[in-house]
């Protein structure tokens, strides 16, 4: 009986021993990219079979699998180990990014397959987003290919550091050191901009394993390492735990009066019991009193570790916020310069209002200035006015608030961030921070003693933003005209903007594309803040045809103050009208992106007011409005004198 105890307790403490010494492995990161067909889905399968991370029942299915769907022959297809899509079976491609972890005797590996296809260049940025290496793969017979420039750009923007370029398919050129020389000092001249600081080149067969995990006796001309020895050996990027400290705010911690703590994860740095710490934001100081953890508290946590922070003194410190060490603060601007790749089908548009969001904090987002495109097959740069999925481009970006960020050559996680659509809450970009603008360092609010309130008192009403939006020729210029007679007689202060006449002086160097018409909007909607600002009751009648920028629109000004009037005529109404003949010339092709003909218009979700002109008159829409304010009783000051607006 004692003998079974003791054989069970050192069965206990040897699997406590092997998990101890699993935790003190290191993680390296990587992903493998570069052209299709290149063999990256098999080098993958090849380095987890070798290293022992399959089971027989796993192995088994992959060999019946390899008859069904294989492109071996009567090899085992390794590729199939990660292509788990029955899609990218069936096409022999990888579609989506696809993670495996395995494990040797000195290091643990997590590595991302990416799609080789140019379509899927987005996936591919979203498996080098967390990767400290990169595996380029390139075919022996083929050598360097666009996709393989294409994606080595990506890592090099995406802050990769570290290369290796799996000359695979060597078998195929019979082993030629040739081949592969030239392929190297191809690749090392192209890539010598890129500022990547180790470039490995390794000729391999990942079919057959030569100089996957085992040495190749077939290139007795070659010295260097095999792939999995580079894996194991290879010193990335320094530690994130010897990075300046930062520690962004998930969730304030509050269950009683007597404890108020800061939950997140750290993430970069270190931090202990007694250290001076910052707020990001505010410059806030105080001092760490405890680190609580799972299990009870820590004199010191590090980079990864998901912590609650309690601090001496009762700093305001909110969700987005981030706590530093004072030595080494990072950015708090509302301007910045980035790289953008562009996920979405939709093009990036200058102008248009986002959500962006960092590892904790969002607000929304302008980019302000489209700087370039990036040609990522030779590293150009290019004008442009809009970035079409899977470009990458340079661009100014502000945000509506201030955020805390640093520069992503600096830190990975604090100085990345995601785009969202504020519509269809889609994520459409990914960014990386490379400076703030001194611009932001230069402009400050000042405050004015004179407010909103005090300016609409003294007319002796509520400011609004009465917005109309309709297809040209819907009747918007006209409803909102008489609209404002009335308003003007009965003694209210206003002002039209009107889209024709907008574009005789302010936005007349815009055109008619969509990246013209979103900013022919923005400046709009902030002259209309303004004039509300002053007091004013505004009446916009503009198409605006896109929903993003009506609702950048009404997110600008005040609760309650913006309307959005839906002025509802049909297409063919409107194009019956033509009172200024542009129908005619848009469907005959003589005016290009007119909205309704090769332009969209998303007509209104949800309207405060839609007016359905159909058998209606001018005035009777007014009437509409007219009650449909005062129904509400909407202003401080009522419209309604005794005898309506």
């Amino acid at each position: 009986m004692r003998h079974a105890i003791a054989n069970e307790i050192e069965v206990v403490e040897s699997v406590r021993e092997y998990l101890a010494s699993q935790e003190r492995k290191s993680l390296l990161r990587f992903l493998t990219c570069g052209s299709v067909d290149d063999g990256k889905s098999t080098l993958i399968g090849r380095l987890l079979s070798d290293t022992k991370q399959i089971f027989e029942d796993q192995l088994a299915a992959l060999e019946r699998d390899s008859r069904k769907h294989g492109t071996t022959g009567e090899d085992v297809d390794f590729a199939l180990l990660v292509d788990g899509l029955e899609a990218e079976r069936e096409q022999g491609i990888t579609i989506d990014v696809a993670y495996r972890f395995f494990a040797t005797a000195k290091r643990k590996f997590i590595v991302a397959d990416t799609p080789g296809h140019e379509q899927y260049t987005r996936n591919m940025a979203t498996g080098a987003s967390t990767a400290d290496l990169a595996i380029v793969l390139v075919d022996a017979r083929q050598g360097v290919l666009r996709q393989t420039r294409r994606h080595s750009i990506i890592a090099s923007l995406l802050g990769i550091k570290h290369i290796v370029v799996a000359i695979n398919k060597i078998d195929l050129v019979d082993f030629s050191q040739e081949a592969f020389d030239k392929i190297t000092a191809d690749y090392q001249a192209f890539a010598e901009s890129l500022g990547f600081k180790s470039i490995v080149p390794i000729p391999m067969s990942a079919r057959f394993g030569d100089n996957v995990t085992r040495r190749s006796e077939k290139m007795g001309w070659y010295s260097g390492p095999t792939l999995l020895e580079h894996l194991e050996s290879v010193v990335v990027e320094e530690d994130a735990v010897a990075q300046a400290f930062r520690f962004p705010v998930q969730y304030v911690n509050r269950p009683n009066l007597d404890f108020r703590g800061f939950a997140g994860t750290v993430a970069s740095g270190s931090i202990s019991q007694g250290d001076e710490i910052v707020v990001a934001k505010s410059g806030k100081a105080s001092r760490v009193r405890r680190i609580v953890a799972h299990g009870g508290d820590l004199r010191t946590a590090v980079a990864g570790q998901a912590i609650t922070l309690v601090l001496e003194d009762e700093v305001e410190v909110s969700r987005g916020n981030v706590l530093v060490t004072p030595g080494s603060r990072p950015h708090v601007a509302d301007q910045f310069a980035a790289n953008v790749v562009w996920f979405d089908e939709k093009a990036l548009l200058p102008g248009r209002s986002y959500i962006l969001r960092t590892e904790s904090d969002q607000a929304s987002a302008t980019v302000t200035d489209l700087k370039y495109r990036i040609n990522v097959n030779d590293f150009a740069h290019e004008a442009a006015k809009s970035l079409e999925m899977n470009e990458v481009g340079v661009c100014n970006i502000s945000t509506q608030s201030p955020v805390a960020f640093d520069n992503f050559a600096d830190n990975r996680t604090t100085g990345a961030f995601i785009l969202i659509d504020r519509i269809s809450n889609a994520t459409v970009g990914a960014g990386m921070i490379l400076h703030p603008l001194r611009r932001a360092e230069n402009i400050h609010w000042q405050s004015l003693d004179v407010t909103r309130k005090a300016r609409a008192d003294l007319k002796n009403q509520s400011p609004k933003v009465l917005w109309f939006t309709g297809l040209s020729g819907s009747g918007k210029s006209t409803v909102a005209n008489l609209l404002e007679r009335k308003l003007h007689a009965a003694g209210r202060h206003t002002y039209i903007l009107d889209g024709d006449n907008v574009r005789h002086g302010l936005n007349r160097d815009l055109g008619f594309t969509d990246e013209d018409r979103v900013e022919n909007i923005r400046r709009v909607a902030e002259v209309a803040k303004l004039m509300a600002d002053a007091g004013l009751i505004v009446i916009v009648s503009f198409i605006s045809p896109f929903r993003a920028e009506r609702r950048m629109a009404r997110e600008l000004m005040g609760t309650g103050e913006f309307v959005e009037v839906f002025v509802d005529t049909p297409f063919e109404e409107c194009a019956k009208r033509d009172t200024k003949g542009l129908y005619a010339r848009a469907l005959s092709g003589a005016i290009k992106n007119f909205t309704g003909v090769d332009s969209p218009y998303e007509t209104p979700e949800n309207p405060e007011i839609h007016l359905q002109t159909l058998g209606r008159t001018p005035e009777e829409m007014v009437e509409t409005i007219e009650n449909w304010l005062n129904e509400r009783d909407v202003a401080e000051h009522q419209f309604d004198d005794g005898g309506g607006i």
